[in-house]
């Protein structure tokens, strides 16, 4: 029995910080980056492992007796859904706005363009500029 516990204590002691390392986001993980750490633990069976858990992972105090995971949800800092994202529809709004100011400039263009056509059309029907001379009906 002592000696299954031997191999199985480290292997146990591997996995979970290998599985700890793995969700743990970049930002908190200490000293290197979290590709290097999961090297370590898998690499060094017993002294990574062990230094992960001491040294690798940033860890807190949970706030007001609270578990880390309410923690986390009562202090949440990034947005759960874009339409609660303030900046996410200002910048919907400013797309929007660019849109349609560029809707209305090829709309002036496009009438623009339209009555040129007519005045053209009247000036070669009335004056007989064209190469024809004036048209008959």
């Amino acid at each position: 029995m002592l000696r299954a516990l031997m191999y199985i204590l480290p292997i146990a002691l591997t996995i979970y910080a290998f599985i700890d390392c793995l969700n743990t986001p970049e930002d908190e993980a200490r000293h290197l980056p979290k590709v290097a750490w999961v090297f370590i633990i898998l690499l060094f069976w017993i002294v990574g492992p062990v230094v992960w858990l001491a040294a690798g992972k940033a860890r807190r105090a949970p706030a007001g007796g609270r578990t880390p995971g309410e923690w986390r949800r009562s202090h949440r800092t990034e947005w759960v859904a874009p339409d609660d994202n303030p900046e996410f529809l200002k910048s919907l709004r400013e797309e929007n706005e660019k849109d349609e100011s560029l809707l209305k400039d090829w709309e002036a263009d496009l009438r623009r363009r339209e009555e040129e056509l007519k005045r053209r059309e009247r000036d070669d029907d009335g004056t007989g500029k064209g190469d024809e001379g004036p048209k008959r009906p």
